[in-house]
């Protein structure tokens, strides 16, 4: 009974998406003629905010965040994020819980998802052809300094792809090196997303989602390597202090993971 309960309300929650996304996406891009940056980010992340809503009064899914007073505070602060990576809803959520504005790093893949993807294309965003390694480092750090130059936050994956629960993938470096090029900190997440919405499903459980924000770790005089590991042992600590009973003691080894 508790499982037809959570495919009748997962699969409510998934016309809920679509009957919000269709017009606030086409309202986007008309509105995208005469409003570009922040102004257009708002109106789109105030869908993502319905999304995690819809979530919370349909299928039960609730959040907690610890640690917002790490982010900066200044409007022309930067930082590179770098999160854990387990579900859709954390790349729905961070732009709909976080007080400023945001570029992900995304395969252009994306792009071409109907009406989200179109209202994706109008933003500041950093998408990546992920066949082509160099010349798609080569767009991370040009547009990411021009965008962090504004003040905003660009925000990676390191594990570049959503990982089961319980598990984790190797940390690229890519965070690391966006921060040391761009000369600002990088901030740590942990999220227990999985624990709500596993990865490459739509069957979601009601419960409680955590986001843990880490301190800011200074680039200066760091490696790209020791960043990303310290990164990597601090989000992988954390996550095991927030969701222990999803870890094994033999989970500390890297997991192998469906890309995303």
């Amino acid at each position: 009974m508790g499982r037809l309960l959570s495919v009748l309300r997962s699969a409510l929650y998934l016309l809920f998406l679509t009957a919000t996304v269709i017009p606030w996406a086409l309202t986007a891009v008309f509105l995208s003629i005469f409003m570009r940056g922040d102004p257009l980010y708002w109106v789109c992340a105030g869908w993502l905010r319905t999304a995690i809503l819809g979530a919370r009064w349909i299928c039960g899914v609730r959040w907690r965040i610890h640690g917002m007073e790490h982010l900066p505070k200044g409007k022309n602060e930067a930082v590179v994020l770098a999160a854990k990576h387990q579900s859709t809803w954390e790349t729905f959520a961070f732009p709909a819980l976080m007080p400023h504005p945001l570029a992900y790093v995304f395969k252009r893949e994306l792009l071409y998802i109907p009406f989200f993807g179109w209202a994706m294309w109008r933003l500041d965003m950093i998408h990546i052809d992920r066949s082509k390694r160099t010349e798609a480092w080569n767009k991370v750090a040009t547009q990411g300094r021009k965008f962090m130059s504004h003040g905003t936050w660009v925000i990676m994956f390191p594990e570049g792809t959503r990982t089961p629960r319980g598990s984790h993938a190797r940390y690229q470096s890519g965070a690391a090196r966006l921060a040391l090029t761009a000369g600002v900190p990088l901030v740590p997440i942990a999220v227990t997303s999985a624990r709500c919405w596993p990865r490459k499903s739509w069957l979601l459980r009601p419960g409680v989602i955590d986001i843990s924000i880490g301190a800011p770790i200074p680039v200066q005089g760091r490696s790209p390597d020791a960043l990303t590991r310290e990164a990597e042992g601090w989000i992988e600590s954390e996550m095991r202090r927030l969701d222990p009973e999803a870890y094994t003691p033999d989970a500390t080894q890297p997991a192998a993971a469906v890309r995303s």
